[in-house]
């Protein structure tokens, strides 16, 4: 686990659906009727409570599914995080702007999390996997991002980013530039 500005981003590998933050990101699809990866692993340990929060969402504000780039909120059903925030990532070959639709995918989560008093919240590398994203790309945005973000905004008080595999987790590391400290 490694640490930075002052224990506001803890970077570290592990399963997303473990972690005990206030939050998790849930790298969905558009549908938001779970899928693949980090979303069909959310929606399955998380329980049928999220898939119908989100059959809600669907019916009532985004009948033609949730635009890339946005996020929503919903309860985590039987995870250990009392929230999930659901944002669509870019799929790098098919959008036209991928760079600030991944970034538009952390700024809405974050937003939505300070408008809900959130202090700590645990993102999965979003469109890395089977979106395509390039890992080294998406590492150097997201870090210029979130080192930004965290100068301009207090909550939430912890950002951790959760990386499935070592190899991930040493690529940010690498293209982050940051300070490390290990905790």
């Amino acid at each position: 686990m490694y640490s930075f500005f002052n224990g506001r981003i803890i970077i570290t590998k592990g399963d997303i659906t473990e972690e005990k933050t206030e939050a998790i990101v849930n790298a969905a699809n558009s549908t938001l009727m779970g899928g693949g990866g980090v979303d069909g692993a959310i929606h399955k340990k998380g329980g049928p409570q999220i898939l119908e929060e989100c059959k809600k969402l669907r019916k009532n504000q985004y009948p033609e599914g949730l635009p890339t780039g946005n996020a929503v909120i919903t309860s985590a059903g039987n995870l250990k995080a009392k929230y999930v925030i659901h944002t669509v990532g870019p799929i790098f070959k098919l959008d036209p702007t991928p760079d600030e639709s991944l970034i538009q995918c952390y700024y809405h989560s974050l937003k939505i999390a300070r408008e809900n008093n959130i202090k700590s919240i645990s993102f999965p590398s979003i469109s890395t996997g089977a979106y395509g994203f390039p890992k080294d790309r998406a590492a150097r945005l997201v870090a210029k991002f979130l080192e930004n973000y965290i100068k301009n905004y207090n909550t939430p008080e912890i950002i951790k980013l959760i990386f499935y595999s070592l190899d991930d987790l040493k690529i940010f590391l690498e293209k982050s530039n940051w300070k490390k400290e290990e905790v």
